[in-house]
């Protein structure tokens, strides 16, 4: 799974981590135009994550931790039948739960950050942030805006890490989702 994101495209590798740039897609100049724009990217980021226990349309719960730089909105909206429900929580409860599908990490703690990717390890769970455009940091995928234009980032090595498959097509996500082809 790893060897076939590799095939993607080119990748950036330091000794730390492996990470790729997606697409963009165009934002919308407003608040409603970027809250829309990051709902419908991370909506399409879950899309592509399987989890080991079934169902690709199983309601997934994801935890807000921190502040969101993007939009303080969260509510992502994918292609198909999936759903998520957020839920906002603080970093020291998050690890004693066990219902937490997907974590969004925001401006936090350096601490607190290095302590949740550490504890989802091994975990079937996704990891994005909006806190860290270079995706040095462990999470999944980063968010980054740039000149009114949503982009990501994908840390291949954190990917590899856990129990989760990601289509190697969700580097797909950015042109499908209305930036340049």
């Amino acid at each position: 799974m790893l060897a076939s994101l590799f095939l993607i495209g080119a990748s950036l590798t330091t000794p730390q981590m492996s990470a790729q740039a997606a697409s963009q897609t165009i934002v919308e100049d407003s608040d409603d135009g970027m809250a829309r724009a990051v709902n419908r990217m991370v909506g399409g980021i879950v899309s592509y994550a399987r989890w080991p226990d079934g169902s690709p349309d199983a309601t997934r719960v994801m935890c807000v931790i921190g502040t969101p730089r993007l939009t303080n909105r969260m509510a992502p909206d994918g292609p198909g039948a999936t759903s998520v429900l957020v839920r906002r929580l603080n970093a020291a409860t998050v690890t004693g739960r066990s219902d937490c599908d997907i974590l969004f990490l925001g401006r936090m703690a350096m601490a607190d950050r290095r302590q949740l990717i550490a504890w989802v390890r091994g975990r079937p769970i996704l990891t994005i942030t909006d806190d860290d455009a270079a995706c040095i940091y462990g999470a999944m995928f980063c968010l980054s805006n740039r000149a009114a234009s949503l982009s990501f980032s994908v840390n291949l090595d954190a990917i590899g890490r856990g129990p989760l498959r990601i289509d190697p097509r969700v580097l797909s996500i950015g042109r499908s989702a209305g930036g340049p082809t």
